[in-house]
């Protein structure tokens, strides 16, 4: 349907234009669905959007638009509203013929080439390797995953990469707290060290390093042998288990970047595991990065430690990316890996953090455009936390963590399916609350379980409809799995009530909700629209009885019904989110 409006638009764009300027100004073209249903089925404020350019009030350049389309087939009606906005309703055959298209085929329907190609990196959850993921982690993940989606579904070839601080200061915490629980196994007054990791998963990584450890081995180890042993075996046990969770969640991953192979080839004076790092005779990305950086100006030495322009860039001070006693910080990696991330030729990189990570924008965004690059081929995605409730009461506390609710338990509670849609259920930047028994509950207050029902019911009304021969639907129908690709009788437009209309309407502009989600990068708008279909699609059909005695009207909404679980299924795809035959 927008591409209908949008050709019509192209063919009449430079006659409005003029003649000194016949090349479509294709970027003013903008279709959305107006404010009321009232007004029509698609709007364009392109008349508003020429104003400026043709000097002319919107209003005329809308009228002269509107005399240069004609095209009665497509369109019912083409109004005027307001200051400009042109309001288009289309024809009942032209309406037909598109659902046709959906039926027959709804891959060239749906499919939307807006990436045209261009190469985008996702980076998210990148949590470190010291716990359990919480649920913030998974809100996030759930975003990166349904984002990436989303975009190779409309063109674009994504690369998906989990970003492992495994070089840092908290890797260190974990094995010296891990070690502390594996000498108190044996010797209960060993003191457990002040900002240590908490929960009941360090007392079980001790005790797992005890029971499978070489007992021969680790009795020839000195103190400080031990302890690298011991945190070498927790962050690559941890490590595991954050990647048996978010495969349990649905999320994988093509690239998973080590943050201690950027100081590879750091000489002898390199300790890993969190420790001093010594850049005197290091070859690593890391040291090249700082290199190039000098090159182009933007180091400078003071009070014997290395500093970052970044205030060059609209920072609020310059940086320090190597102290005074030879370690690099934490932002001296960062820019190593936002350089080598920049080096693999991609159109655009998009990082997923926690919120709480606002600040450090502006600092990445410096090194973005020092290393010669626009600020704007990176786009961070702020996550806010997520708060889990229980019948409305807030949970607080997880056992296992210490600290926070684990997704592993969220998820064992409600399953993958639920927890990834109710993440998506907002624009991550706002608060969310979770409630558990909401959650678990089979009513339209779950809104996962609408979706999904939605499209196990029309597999149902299948069933029905073989079962009492109302309509022949062939072989494929013979099994309840396979019913949504049955073949079914043309459908006749005529028969189509109101209710019939908004809902085909509703289905036909799902090609332009995805293309928009793609552009805005905001999966979450798949999921308000799969939320509106079914709640369209529930009331329809107990108003509208389907499979009835008149053949030619339940082969009618049968194939609206098939429609419905089509662009459902899509829309729960992009998701990640299963579209069952039965519930």
């Amino acid at each position: 349907m927008e591409k209908s409006i949008f050709r019509s638009l192209i063919q009449i764009i430079s006659k409005v234009q003029g003649a000194e300027n016949n090349s479509p100004d294709i970027a003013k073209i903008e279709i959305e669905l107006p404010r009321q249903e009232a007004f029509g089925d698609l709007a364009t404020p392109l008349a508003m959007s020429l104003s400026k350019t043709l000097r002319r009030q919107p209003r005329s350049i809308a009228e002269e638009i509107v005399k240069l389309i004609d095209n009665k087939k497509v369109f019912e009606k083409i109004e005027i509203a307001g200051p400009g906005f042109i309001n288009f309703t289309f024809t009942r055959s032209f309406i037909s013929e598109r659902l046709s298209e959906l039926l027959k085929n709804p891959d060239s329907y749906i499919k939307t080439d807006v990436g045209q190609g261009k190469n985008i990196e996702i980076e998210f959850v990148s949590a470190n390797p010291t716990g359990p993921l919480h649920l913030g982690h998974g809100r996030g993940a759930a975003l990166g995953s349904a984002l990436s989606n989303l975009l190779r579904e409309t063109g674009y070839k994504v690369t998906n990469e989990y970003y492992i601080n495994d070089a840092g200061i908290q890797v260190r915490l974990l094995g010296m707290s891990v070690y502390a629980r594996y000498r108190q196994i044996d010797d209960k007054s060993y003191p457990f060290p002040k900002d240590g990791y908490k929960g009941d998963y360090i007392v079980e990584l001790a005790a797992e390093f005890c029971e499978t450890s070489n007992k021969d081995l680790v009795s020839s180890l000195n103190e400080d042998e031990l302890i690298a042993a011991i945190t070498d075996f927790s962050y690559k046990k941890m490590l595991v288990d954050i990647k048996t969770d978010l495969e349990s969640f649905g999320v994988a991953f093509d690239i998973w970047q080590s943050e201690k192979e950027l100081f590879k080839n750091c000489g002898t004076a390199t300790q890993q595991h969190g420790s001093t790092i010594d850049s005197s005779e290091c070859t690593s990305e890391v040291k090249r990065a700082i290199n190039d950086l000098k090159e182009r100006g933007y180091i400078y030495e003071q009070d014997g430690a290395l500093w970052f322009r970044s205030t060059d860039f609209g920072d609020d001070k310059d940086r320090v990316i190597v102290k005074n006693d030879g370690e690099f910080t934490y932002f001296a990696s960062d820019i190593a890996y936002h350089r080598h991330k920049l080096e693999q030729k991609n159109d655009e990189l998009i990082n997923i953090w926690g919120a709480d990570h606002h600040g450090y924008i502006p600092r990445i965004n410096s090194v973005i455009e020092a290393l010669g690059y626009p600020k704007d081929k990176l786009r961070v995605l702020l996550v806010q936390m997520v708060t889990l409730l229980r019948a409305g009461v807030p949970v607080q506390m997880s056992k296992r963590s210490g600290e926070f609710i684990t997704l592993r338990e969220v998820m064992d509670e409600i399953g993958p399916d639920t927890t990834r849609f109710l993440f998506l259920t907002r624009r991550p930047d706002s608060q969310l609350e979770v409630d558990i028994e909401v959650a678990k509950s089979q009513s339209q207050e779950n809104p996962v379980y609408y979706v999904q029902y939605a499209h196990a019911r029309i597999n149902s009304i299948f069933e029905k409809a073989k079962e009492t021969g109302a309509v022949e639907l062939g072989a494929d129908a013979a099994s309840g799995a396979g019913l949504h690709a049955v073949e079914l009788p043309d459908f006749n437009p005529e028969l189509f009530n109101d209710e019939d209309l908004k809902l085909i309407k509703k289905l036909l502009i799902y090609p332009m909700v995805l293309k928009n989600a793609a552009l805005a990068h905001e999966p979450h708008r798949i999921t308000f629209y799969v939320q509106e279909l079914a709640a369209m699609f529930h009331p329809y059909y107990h108003r509208n009885r389907v499979v009835s005695e008149n053949r030619e009207l339940t082969a009618t909404r049968l194939n609206i019904c098939k429609a419905v679980q089509i662009v459902l299924r899509h829309g729960l795809k992009i998701l990640g989110v299963n579209a069952p035959d039965r519930m």
